[in-house]
């Protein structure tokens, strides 16, 4: 299961009724945040989850309203004990941007670790699952990130009762160890079926429609992604500045054939987001505005 929460779901600024953007996701032990602006400990408050415990910090790019957050979250992370090392995640010049926010937080108890993106896309490995960063088009260098938990095949009893594996071997086989006896070698690809389907997340925001989007949320659980204009008046304003609207976020949501589109990173003008999904369900039915706090528990499909 990979808990979701859209912490907030404002751009530019934070607004007494909405936070600026943010996400996290917890899955088997591990906290997982994207973006750190302004206001972000005060909507994770409100959620009631820890930032103490967060593993892993993705950035989307160096825009204040993405990491201004972030030394007020290191300083909290810091006075509530913390020992375990951060890792911080973002496009290239990370480690510089995040030293100068770290002159108001200069001594830390925990280190503190930078990963900078250098490809175009770009895959991190982790314990049980996989965060995937893929370059979007933003007037600064901008990526989304994808969080990928992978599911193994059935354990085929048959094939192992055929094969003679002792049965205190297949819990072994089944969590991808390559077993060794001196009957011989038993590995998982012996008694395991195909893949199937994980668990999907896929999240951007700041940027024009890319084919590198559609490839990335190919298929996702859950598609959260830019909306900062509602009104379709504002789609010139929305090319000049690279951003997307409600409805070229709906045509990707489609293309990428996801399960469900959440709406994020409103304009500070547009008040009431649910007045235009209306037309927005039209092009992609599973559409839904998010709200600050929105949340959900992403689960296997059973096949």
């Amino acid at each position: 299961m990979l808990e979701v929460c859209l912490l907030g779901t404002g751009g530019m600024m934070p607004l007494p009724y909405r936070w600026l953007t943010s996400l996290m996701a917890r899955y088997n032990g591990t906290s997982i945040l994207i973006d750190c602006g302004e206001g972000t400990q005060i909507a994770m408050k409100e959620k009631g989850w820890s930032p103490k415990p967060i593993d892993i910090i993705c950035f989307t790019h160096f825009h204040a309203d993405h990491i201004s957050g972030l030394p007020g979250m290191l300083l909290t992370m810091g006075n509530a004990e913390r020992t375990e090392p951060l890792l911080l995640v973002g496009p290239k010049g990370l480690t510089k941007v995040v030293a100068a926010l770290r002159v108001i937080a200069p001594e830390l108890p925990f280190p503190v670790e930078c990963l900078e993106l250098t490809e175009a896309e770009q895959s991190l490995q982790f314990d049980g699952f996989r965060i995937e960063a893929f370059k979007v088009n933003h007037n600064v260098v901008c990526y989304g990130y994808s969080i990928l938990v992978d599911r193994i095949g059935k354990f085929d009893v048959e094939k192992a009762q055929a094969l003679n594996i002792d049965r205190r071997y297949w819990n072994r086989l089944q969590k991808g160890e390559t077993i060794e006896t001196e009957q011989g070698v038993w590995t998982p690809d012996m008694v395991l079926g195909a893949p199937r389907k994980g668990i999907k997340l896929t999240y951007c925001t700041d940027t024009r429609p890319t084919d590198s989007i559609v490839r990335n949320a190919q298929g996702a659980d859950l598609f959260i992604c830019e909306g900062m204009y509602g009104e379709p008046e504002k789609k010139q304003k929305a090319r000049e500045y690279k951003h997307m609207t409600f409805y070229e976020a709906a045509y990707l949501a489609k293309e990428a054939q996801v399960e469900e589109l959440w709406l994020t990173h409103y304009s500070p003008s547009l008040v009431r987001a649910e007045e235009y999904m209306g037309e927005v369900r039209k092009i992609f039915p599973n559409a839904i505005a998010g709200k600050d706090g929105k949340s959900v528990d992403l689960q296997y499909k059973e096949e």
